[in-house]
């Protein structure tokens, strides 16, 4: 790809965003706006043992037209990645950074495996890979030696030429000439300033092409007393502590392509155009989203169908039959049933031709099967919830239990041909029966096919004040008093620091008079919004068609459990199918409850034969008796609830539609106390 550079301009090929978490303070916003500050047409990500920012870094650069570079910083051990006792020789490390950047899609896949298996296979203490490894997935991968942790420069530093030259002969064998560089850097360190001209000299003797990069792990200069206090959080230390980590210079940012070919144009013209020509060689496309990679459902023999297409279309149509025969016809009977026989006839047919011709039959098929598993096994599940209820063919297949055409709920704000996305179809699981729905769809697609999904926790307004307090050494009451000026989120999103300045007079008039509660304040607003620690989603599972690390990079939990190294919108972005199996303890609660009048007083309840409008629970809500009843507890809804005496089910949809339309209301007209406010049903408008 020809990307139109102009003399004496320059690429970050190895750069870290704070998805290496608690080692890098460069978030991917701001490094767009910076990027497009400096004029520059690519860049690449380079995270340290992992692939966990790779989609978003992606999808934030092509938005502004900047040529994104997806690559990763792997660990290398030059033992077995198996080996957990290590059997290292005189000088030696027990492992290596080496930098990976994909050429094309081939690339990326390499990459997502190798990552994968580093930590599936490799971890110990990092998440390593081998050569063993590389030689098996190095196409479309071009290799950049890294700077003081990579090996060439190791092995100089230790006076051992003879090992940086069979490292090196190994690297261009495995990735092929030219497609092996040694990196030179300068950031104003004494060590940096003894090894430069023996890496020239290495790369010369040996006909290694050599590339310039700065390792930025800040964005701009003035950040790199925020990137000191990030690395001494993420240590548990102070920064006071000698034994911390520290990078020793305040050159490791997102320099410009002046200062670049300031430091390197004279002697090294070459190493600054070859960070270009790397650029134009690293094209990978990702699917658009609309390309989706769903796993095929196993059509049983049995059913005398060729395809999902056919499949789908009976199981469908049974279900319609069993509907019909034992609900609809009953409320047809009692005078009921709004719309006629026809108009629903009329109604899943042209659902199942918007499904197939959208192509989610395979997609239904799949919830089907799992939540008729969980049935079969008498684990509770939810009757449906969200834009899915609108539909019937999920009231057909039982994956919901609530009738589109008697509650007038349309199917089009389920499934639009006019905006083609995935499906999302949120299901509730009682949280015994969870865990062993996931292993039934485990053993139907595969154990490597199916994990959960990471998520990321931020350092937030609060907690950036806390860490970054504790960090600076700061007396504990010191930091709460003014963690405790920040507002209460709004609506589940956090008052910033920047904000909280704006609203709370108080906070402005500290950070104007003390001295460190202004570096407090100014130190906490840099790495506010950082990338602090992952985790698994409660509810998030991806299903593939083939191995998930063939096509997304995956890891390992705290509790072992494999996950994907991609969050769940990016999950969705490469178009992997992704569901929500949500865990409700109020489907346990009520399934005890079920069970213990059973036990106990030999009474059996049957839901589905219970009116949705039974009067004595109307008269519960009527009475404001709802505490534990999601959506209906607080305090102004129980309110509302007494003064308007709900009937029937449309009457409690009403209230709640309109009850959190008016606090939304509330909110926006009041923000300044950063409080959400009660809906005050005494007032008259």
């Amino acid at each position: 790809m020809k990307l139109n550079f102009k003399t004496k301009d320059f690429v970050h090929l190895h750069l870290h965003t704070d998805y290496s978490l608690l080692q890098s303070a460069i978030q991917l916003k701001p490094l767009d706006k910076r990027l497009n500050e400096l004029e520059m047409k690519s860049c690449a990500m380079t995270d340290l043992g992992n692939m966990y920012g790779a989609i978003s870094f992606y999808n934030t650069l092509k938005a502004q037209d900047i040529h994104p570079i997806i690559g990763y910083e792997a660990f290398l051990t030059l033992e077995s990645r198996f080996d957990k006792e290590s059997h290292l020789k005189a000088g030696e490390r027990p492992y290596y950074n080496l930098v990976l950047l994909a050429t094309d899609m081939d690339g990326y896949y390499n990459l997502a495996y190798l990552a994968s298996k580093a930590f599936t296979e490799g971890f110990h203490y990092k998440p390593r890979i081998d050569l063993e490894l590389l030689q098996e997935r190095s196409k479309g991968l071009i290799a950049l030696s890294s700077g003081f942790n990579g090996p060439i420069w190791h092995f100089l530093r230790q006076e051992q030429p003879e090992r940086a030259q069979e490292n090196a002969g190994l690297m261009e064998d495995i990735f092929g000439k030219g497609n092996f560089y040694v990196e030179i850097q300068d950031h104003k360190l004494e060590e940096e300033k003894k090894i430069q001209k023996e890496i020239i000299q290495f790369a010369g003797r040996n006909k290694l092409p050599i590339v310039a990069t700065n390792e930025p792990f800040y964005l701009n200069q003035d950040d790199w007393r925020a990137h000191e206090i990030l690395l001494a959080i993420g240590e548990g230390k102070t920064v006071n502590d000698g034994t911390r980590t520290t990078l020793g210079s305040q050159d490791f940012f997102v320099r410009s392509a002046a200062d670049m070919w300031s430091i390197f144009g004279k002697e090294l013209p070459e190493s600054l155009n070859n960070t270009l020509r790397i650029a134009e060689m690293c094209n990978v496309e990702f699917p658009k989203e609309s390309e989706l990679t769903l796993p095929q459902y196993p059509i049983p023999a049995s059913s005398m169908c060729q395809t999902t297409d056919e499949y789908f279309e009976k199981v469908v149509l049974e279900g319609f039959e069993a509907r019909k025969e034992t609900v609809w016809s009953l409320m047809q009977d009692a005078g009921k049933l709004k719309y006629s026989f026809e108009d629903y006839r009329e109604r899943i047919q042209k659902e199942i031709d918007t499904i197939r011709n959208m192509k989610f039959p395979g997609y239904f098929l799949i919830v089907w099967d799992f939540i008729k598993y969980a049935k079969e096994k008498d684990i509770p599940v939810g009757p449906g919830r969200g834009s899915a209820a609108g539909s019937l063919v999920a009231y057909c297949l039982e994956i919901t239990d609530v009738d589109p055409l008697q509650y007038d709920l349309l199917f089009e704000r389920f499934l639009n041909p006019e905006r083609i996305s995935m499906p999302d179809i949120d299901i509730d699981f009682c949280v015994k029966g969870r865990g062993d729905v996931i292993n039934h769809v485990t053993e139907v697609y595969g154990r490597e096919s199916v994990c959960q999904i990471i998520t990321f926790g931020t350092m937030a307004s609060k907690a950036a004040i806390k860490d970054v307090g504790r960090a600076l050494s700061m007396p504990y009451g010191d930091v709460e008093k003014i963690a405790k000026l920040i507002p209460p989120p709004v609506r589940g999103r956090n008052i910033s620091i920047t904000q909280a300045l704006e609203q709370v007079a108080e906070l402005k008039k500290f950070t104007e008079t003390d001295p460190d509660i202004k570096e407090l304040v100014d130190l906490a607003r840099r790495l506010e919004g950082c990338s602090r620690h992952s985790s698994v989603h409660a509810a998030g599972v991806v299903i593939s068609p083939r191995p998930l690390h063939e096509l997304v990079p995956v890891t390992t939990s705290s509790k072992n459990e494999l996950t994907s190294q991609y969050t769940m919108n990016d999950l969705e972005k490469v178009g992997l199918l992704k569901m929500d199996f949500l865990a409700l303890t109020t489907l346990t609660i009520i399934s005890d409850c079920l069970k213990s009048l059973k036990q106990k007083a030999d009474v059996e309840i049957n839901w589905s034969k219970i009116s949705l409008d039974d009067e004595k629970t109307m008269k519960l809500f009527g009475e404001g008796r709802t505490e534990a009843i999601f959506q209906f507890e607080s305090s102004g809804m129980q309110e509302i609830c007494r003064r308007l005496k709900p009937k029937e089910l449309e009457d409690l949809a009403a209230l709640n539609a309109l009850y959190r339309s008016t606090a939304a209301w509330s909110t926006t007209l009041f923000p300044d106390t950063g409080a959400r406010k009660e809906f005050n049903t005494s007032s008259p408008k």
